[in-house]
C-alpha cells in the first residue's frame, strides 16, 4: 500500500511540474512573439537586400492598391524570402503567429524594413463591425478639421476605446474621420517628443516622420500631423 500511494504521488508531482512547464511555456511564447526585436528586424532587412540585388532591384512586397496608408502599403511577402533568403519567418510576425506585420517603407531610396502593431488593426476592426451593425456614423465634438471624437455609447461601448501605444506607456485614443475611417490619435507620443526633443519641424509638414523614423514600430492607421504656432501636434488640415 506504502508503494503505491508513493507512486500516486511522484505520478501526482510529475503531473504538477508538467503542467506548470505548459503554462510557463505559452507565456515566454508570447512574450517573444510580442517584443520586435532588433535581431529580427535586421534579419529580415539582410534578407531583403540579398533578395533586391538578386533580382534586379524587385522587392518581396505583396501588391497593394495605390491609395493605401503609406505605412501599410507594401508588406513583405515571405514565401519570396524563406528559405532562399533567410531560414524562418520571425516568431513575432503575423504569419507566424506573432502580432506584426512586417512591411517596407521608402521603397524607392531606401527599402527599409519596418513593422506594424496589429492589435491596433483589431480595434479598428472592432469599431468597424459596430458601425456596420449600428449603421450610423458615431460623430462627436470635432478635435481637427474634419476629425471628430467618436460617440462609442451610441455604439454600445460603456467606455472609450484606447489602444496601447507602441512608443510608451500611454493609451491612445482613436478618432473618426469625416470620411468616416477610424483612425489612432498618436498626439501624446508626438507632443512629448516635441517637448523633450524639440525636433526642427515647421508648420505644414508631417510630423509622423518623427515616429516612423526613429522607431521599429509604424504609426499605422493614422491621419497626417502638423504643429501649429506653439509648436503642438495637431491634425493637418485637408488640401
Amino acid at each position: 500500500m506504502n508503494m503505491i500511494r508513493k507512486k500516486f504521488l511522484l505520478l501526482s508531482s510529475l503531473m504538477i511540474v508538467f503542467l506548470l512547464s505548459g503554462c510557463m511555456y505559452p507565456g515566454d511564447e508570447k512574450a517573444s512573439r510580442e517584443n520586435p526585436y532588433e535581431e529580427q528586424i535586421g534579419t529580415i532587412q539582410n534578407a531583403v537586400n540579398a533578395y533586391k540585388e538578386n533580382n534586379g532591384g524587385l522587392l518581396p512586397i505583396k501588391t497593394r492598391e495605390s491609395e493605401t496608408d503609406q505605412y501599410i502599403k507594401y508588406p513583405i511577402e515571405f514565401s519570396k524570402l524563406v528559405p532562399a533568403y533567410t531560414e524562418k519567418i520571425p516568431s513575432n510576425a503575423y504569419e507566424n503567429g506573432g502580432i506584426y506585420q512586417y512591411v517596407l517603407m521608402d521603397v524607392e531610396e531606401n527599402p527599409t524594413v519596418k513593422l506594424v502593431d496589429l492589435r491596433i488593426a483589431e480595434r479598428i476592426r472592432e469599431l468597424n463591425l459596430r458601425w456596420q451593425i449600428n449603421g450610423k456614423l458615431p460623430f462627436k465634438d470635432p478635435v481637427g478639421e474634419n476629425v471628430y471624437e467618436i460617440d462609442f455609447e451610441t455604439m454600445g461601448f460603456k467606455e472609450p476605446l484606447k489602444v496601447e501605444s507602441p512608443y510608451s506607456d500611454a493609451l491612445l485614443p482613436i478618432v473618426v474621420g469625416g470620411d468616416g475611417h477610424f483612425y489612432v490619435d498618436y498626439s501624446i507620443d508626438l507632443n512629448r517628443i516635441l517637448q523633450e526633443e524639440k525636433p526642427d519641424v515647421k508648420e505644414g509638414e508631417d510630423i509622423r516622420h518623427l515616429l516612423s523614423d526613429d522607431f521599429p514600430i509604424l504609426p499605422a492607421y493614422s491621419l497626417p500631423y502638423t504643429v501649429n504656432e506653439q509648436n503642438e501636434p495637431v491634425f493637418m488640415k485637408s488640401k
